[in-house]
């Protein structure tokens, strides 16, 4: 029973040796997924970590400014993207394949001013839809469509996430920073209000 319920490793305790063994299951020794697809997927589960502590910095940022509402709008998107990056470990250890825990390192957290981080926010989303096209183009040529068939959801959500951030610098010039810093932050927070 307890092999049923274990995704990637099964954990067992050695009676005789008293001691914590890990082996890989049967279960998870064969998977249909290529390991280049894998290894993409391990790979982008990283830049969905990195992005979410780049957002999380910048949240912390927003709010030492005190721009609460943008703060708290780039907290949220941290979230975000620790949601994308657990979708993807779910889909590899479900298709059977071994997910990699990302490291994130050389996360900024020194930033000149709003716009310039609503710029780099924007920059950080095309990229990633930029990797969402790559790696749907290497799963239709490895002919992994269930693959390809999973990685629509990330485009079309990349798709509102561009939007979202372009929306967030249009807010920005539409207004003159000097002066209206705080309508600018109460209107970035409200773009998440109603997720």
């Amino acid at each position: 029973m307890f092999l049923q319920n274990t995704f990637v490793y099964n954990l067992f305790f050695d009676l005789n040796t008293q001691k914590m063994s890990t082996t890989t299951s049967i279960l998870r020794q064969k998977t249909s997924l290529q390991e280049s697809v894998v290894d993409i997927l391990n790979k982008q589960m990283a830049v969905e970590a990195h992005s979410s502590a780049l957002y999380l910095s910048i949240s912390a940022w927003c709010y030492a400014q005190g721009l609460r509402g943008t703060g708290e709008f780039f907290r949220k998107q941290a979230d975000e993207e620790r949601e994308h990056m657990m979708k993807i470990f779910h889909y590899i250890t479900h298709a059977g394949a071994l997910a990699a825990s990302p490291e994130v390192t050389n996360v900024e957290r020194n930033f000149t001013d709003l716009r310039s981080v609503l710029v780099m926010a924007l920059d950080q989303e095309i990229m990633i839809t930029e990797n969402f096209n790559k790696m749907t183009e290497h799963c239709q040529k490895a002919r992994d469509y269930q693959t390809a068939k999973f990685l629509q959801w990330y485009l079309d959500e990349q798709f509102e996430e561009e939007q979202q951030a372009r929306r967030c610098i249009e807010i920005f010039d539409q207004m003159n920073p000097k002066d209206a810093l705080y309508d600018i932050d109460r209107e970035i927070h409200d773009l998440k209000k109603g997720e």
